[in-house]
């Protein structure tokens, strides 16, 4: 396989450094940990809310900065950067509701950038439901996210690379669905967790062997530790 110099570690959290259900994984603990202590700084890349993905860094101890909202908002160094604008997102939301039950996930009110809701609905109701609203729309598998279509992980992690001092060549991308596809393009090594959607899968350079944080793990001990 090719050799990779990895300076930076961008990681997705539900489905990649957790289990499925949402629990993380001690061994993706510990590796990035181990990366970190290398000087390999990890960045928090999700569709969860600000501050959810801030305590995560807390707790994992983790310094590359954090892209939240599925790259609608971005923070380094206590310093947030709004990209996504809500205000389409809930106006489609507002009309899907007049359609079908459905419903936003917990924690609705914190979310700046997007809107995320219950997956009680198939993705492609949602689509086409919504194929007038300029909003982008995908299934994590723990929600389905409508979004802001101007945004993505991907350009908010070259934001994120450039405060860390570091060319997107030179990191290592870990997903698991199709909200992942854009950061993991841009990234120098691009890895899907063997649980991963497999249009991720595709484009990947290196698929683990094991799911979840066991795999993101293993590919962190692979390429780094």
């Amino acid at each position: 396989m090719e050799e990779y110099e990895i300076k930076a570690l961008a990681l997705d959290v539900d489905g990649t450094i957790t289990d499925n259900s949402r629990k993380i994984c001690v061994s993706a603990i510990q590796a990035i940990s181990k990366a970190e202590e290398k000087g390999i700084p990890a960045i928090i890349v999700t569709g969860n809310i600000l501050c959810a993905a801030k305590m995560l860094t807390i707790m994992l101890g983790t310094t590359g900065g954090v892209v939240s909202e599925n790259g609608g908002v971005i923070e380094y160094n206590g310093e947030k950067t709004l990209l996504g604008n809500i205000a389409e997102c809930q106006r489609a939301f507002e009309y899907l509701k007049t359609k079908y039950p459905v419903q936003k996930v917990e924690f609705s009110d914190e979310r700046i950038s997007e809107v995320a809701i219950i997956r009680n609905i198939k993705e492609e109701i949602v689509k086409e439901t919504l194929k007038d609203f300029n909003v982008k729309i995908y299934d994590t598998r723990f929600a389905i996210h409508l979004t802001d279509p101007s945004v993505d992980k991907g350009k908010s992690l070259k934001m994120l690379a450039a405060h860390n001092g570091v060319k997107t060549d030179d990191i290592m991308a870990i997903g698991d669905s199709e909200n992942d596809i854009e950061f993991l393009e841009v990234a120098g090594l691009k890895v899907a967790v063997n649980n991963a959607d497999d249009e991720l899968k595709a484009i990947a350079d290196y698929v683990t062997s094991e799911s979840y944080g066991d795999g993101a793990a293993e590919a962190i001990y692979k390429f780094i530790i």
